[in-house]
């Protein structure tokens, strides 16, 4: 299903979003992770089956958002989505966050409390330990690798473009028409020197805050709506040790009565949005939320 693209006013210009008719579903929000888009989300839309109408913007300085000027973070993302809400009329929604876009998620619910009725957390929300004054550039290199390393390469062709997503290896044993489409969001420029859209500066901004800034890495323990966290049994490279396990998550002290945690088996990072399995159980929580 193709969505309908929106044209959100807000600081410094129009934030762009992606809206999946729902029927008569409620309105979900949702938010991308660092160097992703909106089509991150499409499988997950599909898997709604009209359940909730899910919109998902471009973040400031991605995709079609990606000419927004800063300042950037995630108290900006956050603004931006409120924004969105009242763009469409809405006093409140609840608010799906992936990878970093959990994080925004977290932050949207502190910021405005009234605007935002419950949060999903998918693969994100909770802060990784970084080392003391490690370099924001090194800590991307070393946790999301290709995708960051994308950023800084140009393409001399489409093909080639998607040929580099194919290989990999969180997706290339899930490609599909939907991760094609998400991939060639990103796409700018011209041949020979096609790139990512992502704004480098917003990436750095992002990451800062999500790694270092006391008020996100702390934002999830703060929240007061209903909260939900699914994490995935495998990582941003497919490899056998996600971003999370049960150890790592009771090191940062959630509240087990307060926050529900549920690991999702047989997805890695990517894949827990863009495979069938796990854009399904993204979608039945989301209907659970709405």
């Amino acid at each position: 299903m193709n969505p309908d693209e929106l044209d959100v006013p807000v600081a410094g210009g129009t934030l762009r979003a992606c809206r999946w008719p729902g029927g008569t579903g409620p309105i979900v929000l949702a938010a991308h992770g660092i160097t992703a888009n909106a089509l991150s989300w499409a499988p997950v839309a599909d898997a709604l089956a009209g359940r909730a109408t899910l919109v998902a913007a471009d973040l400031r300085g991605r995709a079609a958002s990606a000419a927004l000027p800063g300042p950037y973070g995630l108290a900006r993302h956050a603004d931006d989505l409120v924004a969105v809400l009242d763009h469409l009329g809405l006093d409140r929604a609840p608010v799906v966050g992936h990878s970093m876009g959990a994080f925004v998620a977290a932050v949207a619910a502190l910021r405005h409390p009234d605007r935002v009725s419950s949060v999903l957390l998918v693969d994100g929300g909770v802060t990784l330990q970084v080392p003391e004054g490690a370099n924001i550039d090194d800590i991307l290199e070393a946790v999301i690798g290709p995708a960051m390393r994308r950023l800084q390469m140009t393409f001399d062709s489409e093909q080639t473009y998607l040929d580099f997503w194919r290989r990999h290896p969180a997706l290339s044993a899930a490609w599909s028409p939907a991760v094609r489409d998400y991939a060639l969001r990103d796409l700018v420029g011209e041949p020979p020197a096609l790139r990512s859209s992502c704004t480098l500066e917003a990436v750095r901004h992002d990451a800062t805050d999500t790694l270092l800034d006391e008020q996100t890495t702390t934002a999830v323990h703060r929240i007061g709506c209903p909260t939900t966290i699914l994490w995935c049994e495998r990582g941003i490279l497919d490899e056998p040790q996600g971003l999370y396990d049960e150890a790592r998550l009771q090191a940062a002290g959630l509240d087990r009565g307060r926050i529900r945690v549920e690991k999702v088996s047989d997805v890695n990072h990517y894949t827990i949005l863009l495979s069938p399995k796990g854009a399904g159980t993204v979608a039945d929580h989301i209907g659970r939320l709405a």
